[in-house]
């Protein structure tokens, strides 16, 4: 990834925020597992958190002073799937691997833009994303387990 600006790293994180909104709101809509399609549109709530603190980032920055960070263990499972395409009617399974890896590539993401700057609110801003991604990845990866455990 290559950048300009500053602005240029802001527009691309709030569109990878929109797609990822869409995204959620889409998969609820399709979804006929009543907790999945609640759990989506949390995940959509919150993608649009994220979004509105990029978009408000510079009028926002001491909101973030008080952010502490929390280890998230990563228990690897995206690590080990290829990347999905969503298909109308594709399992429960698949439905998680495809948010599992999403969320893998979103705490990438994030990771990486921390290092296209200097500006020491931009880094934070991008660690504490990258951190609420992670968040998103282990809790996917979580459902996914305990489901595959019922399944024997």
């Amino acid at each position: 990834m290559n950048f300009n600006s500053m602005e240029e790293i802001f527009t691309f994180a709030i569109n990878a925020e929109k797609q990822a909104v869409e995204f959620y709101e889409g998969l609820a809509k399709t979804e006929p597992f009543a907790a999945l399609k609640e759990a989506l549109l949390e995940f959509a709530t919150e993608e649009k958190k994220h979004q509105t603190m990029l978009e408000n980032f510079s009028s926002n920055k001491e909101n973030l002073a008080g952010y502490t960070y929390k280890w998230i263990p990563d228990m690897k499972r995206s690590d080990y799937i290829t990347e999905m395409e969503y298909v109308p009617g594709m399992s429960y399974p698949d439905i998680l691997r495809i948010a599992m890896k999403r969320e893998e590539n979103a705490l990438k993401m994030y990771n990486e833009l921390a290092t296209k700057t200097e500006d020491d609110a931009c880094i934070k801003l991008f660690k504490v994303l990258s951190q609420e991604e992670a968040k998103h990845k282990s809790y996917f990866e979580t459902v996914y387990d305990d489901h595959m455990a019922e399944q024997g």
